[in-house]
């Protein structure tokens, strides 16, 4: 309101010259200047006064990177509402209303947007500002539309594991693997699938394809605690990137194993791994939990007790220093040691896979030596 209170200022200075030094011709403008600074604020503010936004979201989750749809309802009176823009969080920058309105008939607006979220976590959006100001931009108010604080949960995103050919096997446990051995923890046999190329003889049901049934192999599934074991390590944690990274991989892995003869995962905090099964049952609540990991200081999992004889894969924000003494000193499945990257020496072996920008690296006896040479195997804890 600071320039129409100085037009108004103006508009009484020449109508005051214009009786000082009797000029008729100041009185005009005068008093225009006087009536543009007092009409428009209050045009603008009877404006407002009638406007409002609301913002309407139909999900309270969503996935990181995935679209999410917000509808912005802009309600105007028969002023309509001149030079209008409306401040959303999920717009980014000021959005314009640019449709007219109409001083008989006016009707309310609806603006579609798209939002993407690029971290997870719990996410507060304030409701939509309306700010309206004249063209001349004597006035400008600025309003809070209705609606309460709305609440929406973002959920970390999971990547294909990108499995790699270990020279001492024909291949890992892979999504585009043709020959798959199954070797992490598929010990029962759980129904029959058409067969892939490369699958061992030994793992053919003959007896269907006698039948008449086509050529079909066994499929495995994960017997009690042989199912894989997923530990997610965020002590310490003092990047938001790197966290992100880890628990992306920790979802990601989980998942994946799970579909294969299900899998487990032990959260910071916990004493218990959370089963998933293969068909995801208990994923959606692990899901959630995971959105919601925070870098603070956690405990140390307890990886020896709850591994049993099941392949452990430890996810930890260093790959060097983070993981537990217990880890490589438990005895049955693989140790398989997962971190960002950048945290593994560039000449080091090569991982056993990658996800989302962590690597997983093989320890344990059969490559002790190996990962000794990489600077892997003193991976100290505490």
């Amino acid at each position: 309101m600071r320039r129409a209170r100085a037009v108004v200022l103006a508009g009484a200075l020449l109508t005051l010259a214009a009786f000082a030094f009797d000029a008729a011709p100041l009185f005009v403008p005068g008093l225009g200047f006087v009536l543009i600074g007092v009409l428009t604020p209050a045009w603008i503010w009877l404006a407002v006064r009638r406007g409002d936004v609301t913002r309407r979201i139909d999900v309270t989750e969503v996935v990181e990177r995935q679209p999410v749809q917000a509808i912005l309802a802009v309600r105007r009176g028969r002023l309509g509402l001149p030079g209008a823009e409306i401040h959303d969080p999920l717009a980014g920058e000021p959005v314009r209303l640019l449709a007219p309105a109409t001083l008989l008939r006016p009707q309310p607006a609806e603006i579609r947007l798209a939002a993407r979220f690029e971290r997870r976590g719990r996410h507060r959006l304030q409701p939509p500002l309306l700010r309206v100001r004249d063209p001349l931009g004597l006035a400008n108010v600025v309003r809070r539309g209705h609606g309460a604080v709305q609440e929406l949960l973002v959920l970390p995103r999971t990547e294909p594991v990108q499995w790699r050919i270990d020279p001492h096997r024909r291949r890992l446990v892979g999504p585009d693997a043709a020959a798959v051995e199954e070797p992490l923890a598929a010990v029962d046999v759980d129904g029959l699938r058409p067969y892939r190329i490369g699958t061992a003889a030994s793992r053919i049901h003959w007896q269907a394809l006698a039948r008449g049934q086509g050529l079909l192999e066994r499929q495995l599934r994960a017997d009690g605690e042989a199912r894989p074991l997923v530990v997610l390590d965020v002590r310490d944690a003092d990047d938001g990137a790197q966290l992100d990274a880890a628990v992306r991989a920790a979802a990601s892995l989980t998942l994946d194993l799970a579909r294969r003869g299900g899998a487990r995962l032990l959260l910071p905090g916990d004493t218990r791994p959370v089963a998933v099964e293969p068909d995801l049952r208990g994923w959606p609540a692990l899901h959630i939990r995971l959105a919601l990991i925070t870098p603070a200081v956690a405990s140390v999992p307890p990886v020896g007790a709850v591994a049993g004889a099941a392949p452990v894969f430890y996810v930890a924000l260093r790959g060097l220093g983070r993981a537990p003494a217990s880890l490589s000193a438990t005895r049955g499945g693989a140790r398989v040691l997962v971190a960002p990257a950048e945290q593994f020496p560039a000449d080091g072996p090569t991982p056993l896979f990658t996800v989302t920008g962590c690597q997983g690296h093989l320890l344990g006896p059969g490559r002790r030596g190996h990962a000794r040479r990489a600077g892997l195997a003193r991976v100290g804890g505490r």
